[in-house]
């Protein structure tokens, strides 16, 4: 389950995964995700805040999440991983290299920091 909220003003869409994810998780940002991008143009901002990486719930979930990022990572300017996770610390190196948001890392108590830089100019 993902829980998740649309800053309108500011373009950001910030999302809390409750527990493995799941197709329908995917189904439900997806429409929210495109609803924005279809009215704007593009998204300012995707924050993924948890302790964790939750899993997936199954295969489904797995698939559902590749092609959410498929359908809709040109359109996103920056992705920020709020955690103290070793795995999104490793994970915002990596996935920098796949896909056109700009990605950092915050740690956990850093939700506000992750906020701030969504709305500062560039990617860095």
């Amino acid at each position: 389950m993902i829980q998740y909220k649309m800053q309108r003003d500011k373009g950001v869409l910030v999302v809390k995964p409750q527990g493995p994810l799941t197709q329908e998780d995917f189904a439900a940002l997806s429409r929210e995700t495109g609803e924005y991008i279809t009215a704007q143009g593009a998204l300012n901002g995707f924050v993924i805040c948890t302790p964790k990486f939750p899993g997936y719930k199954n295969v489904q979930g797995l698939l559902a999440h590749l092609k959410f990022v498929r359908k809709h990572h040109r359109h996103i300017k920056k992705l920020a991983f709020v955690s103290d996770s070793r795995f999104y610390k490793i994970a915002a190196r990596w996935v920098n290299r796949f896909i056109r948001p700009t990605v950092k890392h915050f740690p956990g108590r850093d939700e506000s920091a992750a906020l701030d830089w969504m709305g500062a100019p560039g990617g860095h």
